[in-house]
């Protein structure tokens, strides 16, 4: 069942706050921009530590973008029993570009599936200052009942 519908915006900033998934995307400086059960918005400033040897972003920043707006956008579709939770049980992603050091990615989340068990998800990660998509990932999240 699908919760009733909030503002995206104040849900975002009420996630961000909260961190129910933990310290790590905050770490990466990660920040949702909008949660709905449609879609999810997100981005991550690109900083020196994030840029791999050979001059381009490191790809599982770019991972990490996805998976959590993934995420972020199952928990904004479930309403979860005590004891229930959810994980990505696979994922893909195919690489088409890179960002530097001073960029910012962004990523936009979209189902494909909602299901009662596993859920489906599509995420665009473009280079904000380019304009140009980087990343295409899909990934399902499944439902886990003790």
């Amino acid at each position: 069942m699908v919760p009733e519908a909030h503002d995206p915006v104040a849900e975002a900033r009420r996630f961000n706050e909260e961190a129910p998934w933990g310290e790590f995307p905050r770490s990466l400086g990660l920040e949702v921009v909008s949660i709905a059960p449609d879609r999810v918005e997100g981005r991550i400033p690109v900083t020196e530590q994030f840029i791999a040897g050979t001059g381009v972003l490191w790809a599982p920043v770019i991972i990490a973008l996805a998976d959590a707006l993934c995420a972020a956008g199952t928990g904004a579709n479930l309403e979860l029993d005590a004891g229930e939770s959810f994980t990505t049980v696979e994922l893909k992603a195919n690489f088409m570009g890179t960002a530097a050091a001073g960029h910012v990615i962004t990523g936009v989340a979209t189902p494909v599936h909602r299901g009662r068990t596993t859920h489906v998800w599509d995420v665009t990660v473009t280079n904000e200052s380019t304009g140009k998509t980087i990343t295409v990932f899909r990934c399902t999240q499944m439902l886990l009942r003790p």
